[in-house]
C-alpha cells in the first residue's frame, strides 16, 4: 500500500466513522483539539486501524501522537515494518 493510499484510507475512516468534516482534515490538525477525538474515540480508532491495516497498535507508541501528520507517519512507518500478507 502506497503512502497516499494509506493517508486516503485514514481520512476516509475519520470522515465515515467519526463524522469529521473533510475540510477539517489537514496534516497540522490536532487530533483531540481540532478533530475533537476524545479518549473513547481513540479506542475505536485503534480498533479500526488494526482492522484496516492489519497490525496491532502499541499504546506506548500511540501516546506520542498529537497531530494528524503524526498519525499518518505512525501508520505509514508501521505498514513498512509489517510483512505483506
Amino acid at each position: 500500500m502506497q503512502n497516499l493510499e494509506i493517508i486516503n484510507k485514514i481520512n476516509e475512516i475519520l470522515i465515515d466513522e467519526f463524522e469529521i468534516e473533510p475540510e477539517q482534515i489537514k496534516p497540522e490538525a490536532n487530533l483531540m483539539k481540532t478533530l475533537e477525538i476524545d479518549s473513547l474515540d481513540l479506542v475505536d480508532l485503534v480498533v479500526l486501524i488494526e482492522k484496516n491495516f492489519g497490525f496491532k497498535v502499541k499504546a506506548e507508541e500511540f501516546a506520542s501522537i498529537k497531530l494528524l501528520q503524526d498519525f499518518y507517519d505512525y501508520i505509514i512507518n508501521r505498514m513498512q515494518q509489517t510483512p505483506a500478507m
